[in-house]
């Protein structure tokens, strides 16, 4: 009996999450069509049909990482400066979602720097990310509570500073537990307020 398209997305939802699964579990380093099938508990031949190389199951799992950050749910943080140190705060792992999907994107990068393609992924990712805290820091500039200034380059050392705290919260989690990461943000914007 031939299969429904129904049953191929629900297939293809079954093997996104045992991706996801290997993923907050291994990293990008675990990742094999081996064990996703050994997660599902089924053949790496039923996962070739869906992702004929490693290359397909890589690019796969950054678009599920992508789908899940953005559907991750974010602060309300008002306009202005108050904005900004919401969006800066979404990026950390304050949560346990949000250590895992920072433990995730984190290990993505050995995995990007190997490959030109999605290298260039993770750098639009990141200037897109970059775009949206400029456009904050330019309505915090309008309202008085941030001084003048690029802020193209503002938000880029705005990110550079976010990511580092992620990296750091994830190596060292007793000493950047999340209250000291909300902390370390305000102090970071209460410099660039001066």
């Amino acid at each position: 009996m031939a299969r429904t398209k129904g049953d191929h997305e629900a297939r293809r939802r079954e093997v996104s999450e045992a991706v996801w699964r290997v993923l907050a579990a291994q990293g990008f380093g675990g990742l094999t069509l081996r064990a996703v099938a050994a997660e599902m508990g089924a053949t790496t031949g039923l996962l070739t049909h869906y992702f004929p190389a490693k290359r397909d199951l890589v690019r796969h799992a950054l678009d599920l990482l992508d789908e899940r950050t953005a559907a991750r749910p974010r602060r309300t943080g008002g306009e202005g400066l108050a904005a900004v140190r919401a969006a800066l705060l979404d990026i950390l792992p304050l949560t346990p979602e949000a250590e895992r999907s920072n433990r995730v994107w984190v290990s993505s990068w050995d995995t990007a720097l190997a490959d030109p393609a999605l290298s260039r992924d993770h750098a639009a990712r990141y200037a897109r990310g970059r775009a949206r805290l400029a456009d904050l820091i330019a309505s915090a500039q309008a309202r008085g509570e941030l001084p003048s200034g690029d802020p193209a380059r503002l938000a880029a050392g705005a990110q550079s500073f976010a990511l580092g705290l992620v990296v750091q919260a994830l190596l060292a989690p007793a000493e950047f537990p999340p209250e000291r990461q909300a902390r370390l943000v305000d102090d970071y914007l209460g410099s660039l307020a001066g």
